[in-house]
């Protein structure tokens, strides 16, 4: 069987079964979390504890996105002009819809980490 990349998929990161997958997966996966994070050395030893890792940073980001989105009006009604105040709420939304791919994508990668294994659907 070949390699198979599901949809969601991140595009930087050959699919599971190709050789040194995981070792192109780890800059990705560290581009998903703070900058800081590559001064850890285990997590590049351990991708798969990496992959853990950004799961529960991208989780916890798109958490607090959907949050704020939710608290805009109240928080910051009263301070920003209206137009103001839709271009904001416009941009939490679309912050919003690339933090939930990006989970998608970093949740394929931690469960491929795992040994899942991906199977073309017809």
């Amino acid at each position: 069987m070949t390699a198979h990349a599901p949809p969601g998929w991140p595009a930087a990161v050959p699919p599971p079964g190709v050789d040194g997958w995981r070792d192109r997966a780890v800059p990705w996966l560290l581009d998903q979390c703070p900058a800081d994070f590559r001064g850890y050395a285990s997590w590049r030893r351990h991708p798969q504890a990496l992959s853990w890792v950004a799961v529960q940073q991208v989780d916890a980001q798109l958490a607090g996105m959907r949050q704020a989105y939710r608290q805009v009006r109240v928080a910051l009604g009263d301070t920003l002009e209206p137009e103001a105040l839709r271009e904001v709420m416009a941009d939490l939304e679309a912050e919003g819809v690339r933090l939930r791919a990006t989970a998608r994508s970093v949740h394929l990668v931690h469960e491929a980490m795992q040994g899942t294994t991906f199977v073309p659907r017809l």
